[in-house]
């Protein structure tokens, strides 16, 4: 194991593993206090190399990183990457690829819902990692060996584990159903921010436009300041602060103070001026310019018997195939696919289609039926002509 703290070494390393067929990636980071991930430690190994880089060693650039995560002759094998690709898309402006997720790929293979890291280590090589030191305070100098024996272990047996699943999906002809669920890990929309959607993220009742109208702007002003501070949203203003606000929309910094759940700090503070300004453009909002809350596909009430008979179906068909139903629909999926043929949830495109999509909407009009047989369930296909 290495430890690279500065440009040069880092270069070196990377110009190495760029002539892998693929590499390990795994980072350690805090985000309790700022808005943005805290980049602490990046772990990667290749097949002879096992290296850690400090990302706050003095003086150290990591574009060299960068530059291998962008390089699409490696494969980057990371163990549930979502947060990491985050890091690297606002720090680095970049987007490793090609990816391989071995948590979702565990679960197209049948390992379940969401498997850790450590767990699919023991159930695939048998191997058993010592997780005590998750917890650490990865942003502290130094770190002690066994932090650092802690994160290399996330990247050395991942190599094992990667080859493992990737030869299994190839046996079972399903690489094309993960490089679908990686689209959409690589797709920069995943992980844009944009201030004028947070609204969307926040649980409010009523569908009031005007209360919508307000609710939109002061939630994308705290979203902006959230960022421009780097500190996490609550600590500008709450959620329920937010729809008081809209509910109940002050006119002056005093009104703004006088709300329940608005801070005092906050309406006469630096940022209580910018505020109240986001609260009146909301106010004044045209009836044009009003949003209004996504439609939600209809559920139709009284389709509870063909819903019940569609999740035997999944359970059946993600049995049969070793794959975690919940990868492919869920209870409001199920519903939505009773209700609409057209419904749009991913169990009625690509792979899932595959797997359940199809054999759901023939359940459901009559082509398809389901028979017990012995301890199993059965299909039957019926000639409806």
């Amino acid at each position: 194991m290495r430890v690279i703290t500065d440009t040069a070494a880092l270069s070196d390393c990377c110009n190495r593993l760029a002539k892998a067929e693929f590499i390990t990636v795994d980072t350690e980071f805090i985000r309790d206090k700022t808005y943005w991930p805290r980049l602490c430690l990046i772990q990667i190994a290749g097949p002879e190399d096992e290296l850690i880089v400090d990302p706050l060693a003095d003086g150290i650039d990591l574009a060299p990183f960068y530059w291998l995560m962008a390089q699409e002759s490696v494969t980057k094998v990371f163990h549930a990457a979502r947060q990491d690709v985050e890091i690297f898309f606002h720090e680095g402006q970049t987007i490793p690829t090609p990816l391989f997720d071995t948590q979702v790929a565990a679960m197209v293979c049948g390992f379940g819902d969401s498997i850790g890291y450590d767990n699919l280590a023991r159930k695939i090589l048998n191997v058993r990692i010592d997780k005590s030191s998750r917890f650490s305070d990865w942003a502290r100098r130094p770190l002690t060996e066994r932090q650092l024996n802690y994160a290399i272990q996330d990247v050395t047996h991942l190599r094992h584990v990667y080859e493992w699943l990737h030869t299994k999906l190839d046996e079972n002809g399903r690489s094309h159903w993960l490089q679908e669920e990686m689209a959409i890990l690589t797709a920069p929309s995943t992980y844009e921010m944009h201030p004028e959607n947070a609204w969307l993220r926040i649980k409010a009742r009523g569908a009031n436009r005007r209360f919508l109208g307000v609710l939109k702007h002061v939630a994308a002003w705290r979203e902006q300041a959230a960022q421009d501070r780097d500190i996490p949203r609550n600590r500008v203003l709450r959620d329920e602060a937010l729809v008081e606000i809209a509910g109940h929309p002050p006119k002056s910094i005093k009104e703004l103070g006088d709300l329940r759940n608005v801070p005092k700090g906050v309406a006469e503070g630096r940022l209580g001026q910018a505020l109240l300004a986001a609260i009146l453009e909301g106010v004044a909002l045209d009836e044009a310019e009003l949003p209004t809350l996504p439609k939600k596909p209809a559920v139709t009430t009284n389709n509870g018997s063909l819903v019940e008979l569609m999740k035997v179906l999944l359970k059946r068909q993600c049995e049969e195939a070793g794959v975690a139903p919940r990868l492919v629909a869920n209870a409001t999926d199920l519903e939505l696919i009773a209700a609409d043929d057209n419904a749009p949830v991913p169990a009625l495109s690509g792979w899932r289609y595959e797997l359940f999509g199809q054999a759901a909407l023939n359940l459901k009009h009559g082509k398809l039926a389901l028979a017990a047989n012995g301890r199993k369930v059965r299909l039957i296909e019926l000639d409806t002509e």
